[in-house]
């Protein structure tokens, strides 16, 4: 499946981009600045909490699975906010069911789909962007959180809270 998404006109949209080094602090970082910026745009809390999960786990996905920095970029316009990461590996990443509750890891793309949020991967030079896409009107996220997924059942369970959650492939065009 191919998606290509449109951003709009810059005139009805407030962007902000940032470059993160490769640090384990990275995550932590892009989260405070995430906050603040949603923050000044007066962000409801729940809506807000769900975009601090995204990218907290597009960053930890970008320096656990890439070798270079990555960057962060996030756009609201019109009720939804886009949250952009950029890294260095082509490899698009994959929802894991069935993922060993012992193992670490595995689980970061299921909170995102958790929230609601429509994920797109954008190859690019030299790497690729994944987006996730957020309403923030949105205030009702599906109860799936860390603690959740520690039973047997949890690809079964997964399965069933989020059916339609799946990522596309396709690109992703900046409006400029």
């Amino acid at each position: 499946m191919t998606t290509t998404a449109v951003s709009p006109p810059r005139a009805s949209s407030a962007s902000h981009r940032v470059a993160l080094a490769r640090s384990r602090h990275a995550p932590a970082v892009a989260r405070r600045i995430t906050g603040r910026w949603l923050a000044v745009r007066g962000v409801a809390h729940g809506p807000a909490s769900d975009a601090l999960l995204i990218v907290s786990e597009l960053v930890t996905n970008a320096m656990r699975h890439t070798s270079g920095r990555c960057t962060l970029a996030l756009t609201v316009y019109g009720g939804e906010v886009d949250i952009a990461v950029a890294d260095t590996s082509p490899q698009v990443p994959r929802l894991r069911a069935g993922t060993d509750v012992n193992a670490p890891g595995g689980r970061g793309l299921a909170l995102v789909c958790a929230t609601g949020a429509r994920i797109t991967v954008a190859p690019a030079s030299g790497g690729k962007t994944v987006h996730a896409v957020l309403d923030l009107g949105q205030e009702t996220r599906q109860e799936v959180s860390r603690g959740d997924l520690g039973g047997p059942d949890d690809a079964a369970r997964l399965r069933t809270r989020l059916p339609g959650c799946r990522i596309a492939r396709g690109e992703h065009v900046d409006g400029t």
